[in-house]
């Protein structure tokens, strides 16, 4: 017997025979989650090889079978690459999404606010208008999925199409810098 959740509980989760699953069913790999950890561990005494070879961003996707949330792969920009291969990490990572379906990220933005400086993950779902209707759905019931298995993450932010990635302000504002003419944040 399916009996729902109320709404406050789990949005996309059921019980079946007492126990809860997802509505979508799909997993997320070990790999995913060894990633996530990786990147969210600073470690202050890391050796310049180590900090080269961090993970700035990277995406997450179905694969191909739809069962499983896996690395979509080539689609990464390691610390290293900063400066080197990669210009400017935010336009960078911008690119690497594609136009007509969904991903999931991970985003280490640095930031600056009138205080401070700041690093954080950031989680975005990536749901561009334009993804066929199946996969959107498929993504979005899967969500908490992956959510679930990045603790900790602060910061998330849905996006259904470039122009509100186009411009860093809005990301920076998120994160709790602020915008104006003066400036004084400043995202990486």
């Amino acid at each position: 017997m399916l009996k729902k959740i109320s709404q406050r509980s789990y949005r996309s989760a059921y019980f079946i025979d007492g126990r809860s699953k997802e509505a979508s069913g799909v997993k997320v790999t070990d790999e995913v989650v060894v990633v996530f950890n990786e990147m969210k561990v600073r470690k202050a005494q890391a050796k310049e090889e180590e900090k080269r070879k961090r993970k700035k961003a990277i995406l997450f996707c179905l694969s191909k079978d739809l069962k499983s949330i896996v690395l979509d792969e080539e689609k990464q920009i390691l610390q290293g690459d900063v400066g080197t291969t990669v210009q400017d990490p935010y336009q960078h990572f911008v690119g690497m999404l594609p136009p007509n379906d969904c991903r999931y990220a991970l985003y280490d933005a640095t930031f600056e606010t009138k205080e401070t400086k700041k690093e954080d993950l950031v989680f975005i779902f990536w749901a561009p208008e334009n993804a066929p209707l199946k996969s959107k759905m498929i993504y979005a019931s899967s969500k908490d999925a992956i959510k679930r298995k990045f603790e900790g993450i602060k910061h998330e932010w849905q996006v259904n199409g470039l122009d509100e990635l186009k411009d860093r302000r809005t990301l920076a504002e998120r994160l709790g810098g602020t915008s104006g003419s003066e400036k004084p944040w400043h995202l990486m």
